[in-house]
């Protein structure tokens, strides 16, 4: 049984604050290429990995209750969502050769077991690696919060905070395809110029260079907000509430603004809530995993069309991952961060 050397990244402990380079490391382990018998697993080859800020969360022993990933276990690899390669197999639905996504091993080989957001990738005339973001978890996440959180109706004004980020891009793009007017915010002027002449937003602007988010957002809306896709939380979900209609919704996605912070900012215009009344939900992509199919119906074929395009910024091999994964929390990526560990 042939045995190969596993470049894993490895968690080195638990991390309480922002990660760093040195919170990780690169090991050499052994592994053998075969499935064990009667473990109804398959061994694959990964290709390519998806850097995502939710695994921050997944650093910390404690974390918050309903998280949907187990912690990370400090000495072993960081696990996420993947592109891969079956390259032998004890499940009889899995074959050698065929190409998977779904959640795998921070590692050049994994050993895997079915999970419920597991699925085999056919023949499509789309990048592979397109399965970790536009077709992904990222991809799927704008597609469910958007229409199910959202509700859009054609002509209403929407706002989308991190834009040009996994999420943000994919939402605004779908925005304009419903026929709604977008405006998106991102951290610098590269990003914004991405949202007006790539993305098709109708505005946008770099948040670092407004000295008042509130007056930023009457700018762009003079008429108000009817929907506010939110990533970031903080001082720009504060801004926006004071900004939104009668009966505007709120779909809270992500608080990147939070990251690091070792108290949580509060939020002081919530009585907009009230006086407006605004729905705000937060969500996980998780609960309407029913809805899959048909997003990948309306994805593929909007991208097969030309109607929505994806920007990824792409890292090469398993050494990169580590600065890759930390560059997510300083917005150094421009668009879905992903790691390419193999060729295809």
């Amino acid at each position: 049984m042939e045995e190969v050397e596993n470049k894993q990244v490895i968690l080195k402990g638990y991390v309480d604050v922002l990660p760093n380079e040195s919170d990780m490391e690169i090991m050499i382990s052994k592994i053998k290429l075969k499935a064990p018998k009667g473990s109804g697993a398959f061994l694959v080859k990964n290709l390519y990995l998806s850097c995502d800020p939710y695994m921050r969360g997944l650093m910390r022993k404690i974390q918050a209750a309903n998280y949907l990933f187990p912690p990370f276990v400090p000495g072993q690899a960081l696990e996420g969502f993947g592109v891969s390669k079956v390259i032998d197999s004890d499940d009889p639905d899995f074959k050698p050769g065929d190409v998977v996504s779904g959640f795998t091993g921070w590692e050049e080989y994994s050993l895997i077991h079915k999970t419920e957001q597991l699925r085999k990738i056919q023949a499509e005339d789309i990048p592979l690696s397109y399965h970790v973001g536009l077709l992904g978890m990222p991809g799927f996440t704008a597609y469910a919060g958007f229409f199910e959180i959202c509700s859009p109706n054609k002509g209403e004004y929407v706002f989308v905070s991190a834009a040009s980020g996994a999420v943000g891009q994919l939402v605004g793009q779908l925005a304009k395809l419903h026929g709604c007017y977008v405006v998106g915010s991102a951290g610098t002027s590269q990003k914004v110029d991405l949202l007006k002449n790539k993305l098709g937003f109708d505005e946008a602007f770099n948040y670092k260079e407004e000295p008042n988010l509130d007056a930023a957002l009457k700018r762009y809306f003079s008429q108000g907000i009817d929907i506010y896709f939110d990533n970031v939380g903080g001082d720009m979900l504060d801004a926006a509430l004071p900004n939104m209609r009668i009966h505007g919704r709120i779909a809270l996605c992500g608080a990147a603004s939070q990251f690091g912070l070792s108290k949580p900012q509060g939020i002081h215009n919530l009585i907009n809530l009230i006086t407006k009344a605004v729905k705000l939900e937060g969500f996980v992509q998780h609960n309407y995993l029913h809805l899959y199919p048909r997003f990948l119906e309306h994805v593929i074929g909007y991208y097969k069309q030309g109607k929505i395009v994806y920007i990824e910024d792409m890292n090469e091999g398993l050494e990169s991952a580590p600065a890759a994964f930390v560059g997510l929390f300083s917005g150094k990526n421009v668009g879905k961060q992903v790691i390419r560990v193999a060729s295809e």
